[in-house]
């Protein structure tokens, strides 16, 4: 039965495999798509014509000798995969083919059991399983059901860079009970299994501070990292990777300047964000009547931010932006005649927030409808 397998492994993998054996043992070998596209070789293919690779599959044959080539099927679960070809057909080139044939199926036996794992936790994520499937099918991939896990997102920002999921998988390697998958060309996901035996909120903070540094090093990229709640059997996965989503959604419209965000942290922003935006906007009406503003001047909103991080202190707050206190109560005033709010208040100042996030929630709102 032939199948198609592009993608399943890159040509750089292949590559290194041929280099090595023809290091160790002179003989060179070639692996060819079945179109006849070289994937991999140590010498020149211009000559093996896709005819004679066409000819060599349609056969049915394991291997075969033409041309002053021999060719081998490199094949699993009854898929051809590749065809390696050797030029000679000696003994010792015989061996060695044989020998690069056992390797090559062994590279491919893993790479598609690494893909099969890949693909069970992206459908896990997205509850595209039954309860029972998963169980079944965690079996067979010999993921043990009953380990403590935490589901992370890493979002890069910027373009997308592939050296990103390198790096996550030279974190996390294959073997390990971590798992690493992408959601988009931009979002990786990490399911990390914890030490029960081990503070969780140490091992999470430990895990979300080691990704944005090494994302930030190795892959050159500057990341955003939200989680979700720890859970304790693998039917669970769906529920953290959801409540780090909604975190990583919160996170960029309240907390910017965040590059960590834990879905248990999330304050009064999580509140904002499940409210229907028909209620966000009677009650910006209530706070600024018919001209709700997309935004405020950076001097306004610098010293909003300032003043509330002094818990309303108009003396410190003054100091800290070097200005005249009577200046700083000229800026509240002019503020407290457009909304009706005087910040110098508790309610008042905690309204005028719950405003200030909302109305950057609503301009998020807008966004994502268009």
């Amino acid at each position: 039965m032939e199948g198609v397998h592009t993608g399943m492994i890159s040509n750089q993998v292949i590559q290194k495999a041929l280099d090595d054996i023809k290091e160790i043992s002179g003989v060179d070998l070639a692996v060819m798509e079945l179109d006849g596209t070289q994937a991999a070789a140590t010498f020149t293919t211009d000559k093996i014509s896709s005819v004679s690779i066409r000819s060599f599959i349609d056969s049915g044959a394991e291997d075969s000798r033409s041309g002053g080539y021999q060719y081998y099927r490199i094949a699993g679960d009854g898929v051809t995969n590749y065809v390696l070809i050797t030029p000679g057909s000696d003994s010792k080139t015989e061996m060695i083919a044989r020998i690069a044939l056992s390797e090559m199926s062994a590279l491919f036996g893993a790479y598609k059991e690494k893909m099969d794992k890949n693909a069970f936790f992206q459908n896990l994520i997205m509850d595209n399983m039954l309860v029972v499937d998963i169980y079944s099918r965690a079996k067979r991939l010999l993921i043990p059901t009953d380990s403590v896990r935490c589901v992370f997102i890493v979002e890069t920002e910027g373009s997308n860079d592939i050296s990103g999921i390198d790096t996550l998988r030279s974190i996390f390697p294959s073997g390990a009970d971590d798992y690493v998958t992408e959601a988009d060309a931009k979002t990786y996901v990490v399911i990390k299994s914890l030490d029960p035996s081990e503070s969780m909120e140490d091992q999470i903070k430990e895990t979300a501070g080691m990704l944005v540094d090494t994302m930030n090093t190795e892959a050159m990229v500057k990341v955003r990292v939200s989680y979700g709640k720890v859970v304790s059997e693998i039917k669970q996965v769906s529920s953290s990777y959801k409540e780090a989503k909604m975190a990583m959604e919160v996170g960029k419209i309240f907390y910017q300047e965040r590059s960590i965000l834990s879905y248990d942290t999330l304050g009064i922003g999580r509140l904002i964000y499940q409210l229907q935006p028909s209620l966000c906007e009677v009650f910006l009406h209530e706070i600024y009547g018919e001209d709700i503003p997309d935004h405020l001047d950076e001097e306004t909103l610098n010293t909003i931010n300032k003043f509330f991080e002094n818990n309303l202190n108009v003396s410190e707050t003054s100091r800290q932006l070097f200005v005249h206190r009577n200046t700083l109560v000229y800026r509240i005033e002019k503020l407290q005649k457009m909304t009706g709010l005087d910040i110098r208040t508790f309610d008042d100042a905690l309204t005028f927030k719950i405003a200030l996030m909302v109305v950057n929630y609503m301009k998020y709102v807008h966004s994502r409808d268009f």
